[in-house]
């Protein structure tokens, strides 16, 4: 039985925002916790299988691999807010041309920086300081995945695709799909074959290349609803909607990349301090990510909403968008904070069995406490300043958090005041109170109401 028009596309500019926004959230909510577990699935069973050197050179090696991932979902985004606004705008035509273009953009970017990582793999690993126990791990887990990037793009740039359209669900039921495959593979490749970390690397391939065939099937299957045919002519690259995808892309893309290489070169100066240090910061940075993003599930939720309303002339509707974001943002805080000081210990157990790691966490989720009040701010404000449109502000408050403030304090309470451990935790946490705290003033100032609607050039 084929699914209707309605049941593809969701209309936000009416009826209750805080039910639609939950019901609407969870599964973005759970579809990014299991996203994140592709490579924490990783790190476990190699932590378990291998130990300690492995754990690092996966942890290391993913933080790598997300900056590339990241680029190409700033670059989805940037689609998704056009689908979006098309869709609030009553412009449906145009979304087959959108979708198009952005496939083709993507896939470029992807075949690019694939060919990046397995030219410069060695370069990359050498900036890192990789420790000499995870190098040759770390460079068979960045060879691996660093092919498949395509795979993890394609995903991702249709996940793109269907929250534009309302969808939420879909992504949700691909990604599952994929984890389970994830799941069985690092099992019987790692800890059965004994294939180590490379193991663990074609698990993970395997597995988002299962997700992006089962997404890229569904659109297929309802192909008429999104006027995409999928022929050649189809994926022709409009100039007009590529200027558009590139104007909101690249700012977003930057504001991705940006806090992930700001993370690498947190990363590099933590290992400099030992292989400890290196695994403890890797898990501690893996469980805080999946916290991250279950509660940026919030934020993906807003962002097609804030951009149906706009697009509709309903900006009053968009505000309060932002507000319900803000109070689900607070509560999943809350609850964020209490499970790393009630569990903390625990958390990292799931991923090692040594003692000096279990012993160092502790240090870490002192320090990493700090984050949480500014992450509630950021998901009401982020999706807010996306959804109009105003990317170039999206990047500023990235070079501030990601580059500014993240290398900036780690280096000044890691290095200069000599804090060590914590203090390179304690920079990276509070760097996000320079997106926060600007984002927040420039929603109160409504600044923002003079800008021009985007919908008006699709």
């Amino acid at each position: 039985m084929s699914v209707t028009k309605k049941s593809l596309s969701k209309d936000f500019t009416q009826g209750s925002i805080p039910k639609q926004m939950l019901w609407f959230t969870l599964p973005f909510m759970a579809s990014n916790a299991l996203q994140v577990l592709y490579s924490t699935i990783d790190m476990i069973i190699v932590g378990e299988f291998v130990g300690t050197p492995g754990l690092s050179a996966v942890s290391q090696s993913s933080q790598i691999l997300n900056f590339a991932t990241m680029v190409c979902f700033g670059f989805s985004n940037g689609g998704q807010v056009l689908i979006s606004q098309a869709l609030g705008a009553g412009k449906r035509k145009e979304m087959s041309r959108i979708i198009g273009t952005l496939f083709s953009l993507i896939s470029i970017f992807a075949v690019a920086l694939s060919v990046v990582f397995l030219t410069a793999k060695g370069w990359i690993l050498d900036i890192m300081n990789i420790p000499a126990e995870s190098y040759a791990f770390a460079e068979d887990y960045l060879i691996i995945c660093g092919a498949g990037l395509f795979f993890t793009a394609g995903y991702n740039m249709v996940s793109a695709v269907l929250r534009g359209m309302g969808d939420s669900k879909r992504p949700f039921l691909f990604i599952c799909i994929a984890s389970g495959v994830n799941l069985v593979l690092d099992v019987l490749f790692t800890g059965i074959f004994k294939w180590e970390v490379a193991g663990a690397a074609w698990a993970t391939i395997i597995g988002q290349a299962v997700s992006f065939l089962f997404s890229l099937w569904y659109l297929f299957r309802h192909k008429e609803e999104f006027g995409f045919d999928f022929s050649l002519e189809s994926f022709k690259i409009s100039k007009h909607y590529t200027k558009m995808i590139l104007s909101l892309g690249t700012p977003m893309a930057i504001q991705s990349g940006c806090i992930n290489l700001s993370m690498l070169y947190v990363s590099s100066m933590v290992n400099d301090v030992g292989v400890v240090a290196s695994a403890t910061f890797g898990v501690g940075i893996r469980i805080d990510d999946i916290i991250n993003k279950v509660s940026q599930g919030i934020q993906f939720a807003a962002l097609p909403m804030i951009s149906q309303n706009i697009a509709a002339g309903e900006q009053k509707r968009a505000v309060k968008v932002v507000h319900w974001s803000w109070i689900y943002s607070a509560i999943m805080t809350v609850v964020a904070m209490i499970a790393y000081v009630v569990f903390g210990k625990q958390l990292f157990m799931i991923f090692s069995d040594d003692p000096a790691v279990h012993e160092m966490s502790g240090t870490f989720v002192k320090a990493i406490l700090w984050m949480f009040p500014a992450l509630a701010v950021m998901r009401g404000t982020g999706a807010f300043i996306q959804g109009i449109g105003n990317a170039k502000f999206s990047m500023v408050l990235a070079l501030l958090d990601g580059v500014v403030l993240r290398i900036g304090l780690s280096w000044l309470f890691g290095i200069v005041l000599n804090w060590g451990f914590y203090g390179f935790v304690l920079g990276y946490a509070l760097a996000p109170y320079g997106n926060a705290i600007p984002g927040m003033i420039y929603f109160l100032s409504g600044k923002w109401k003079k800008r021009r609607v985007l919908a008006e050039d699709i």
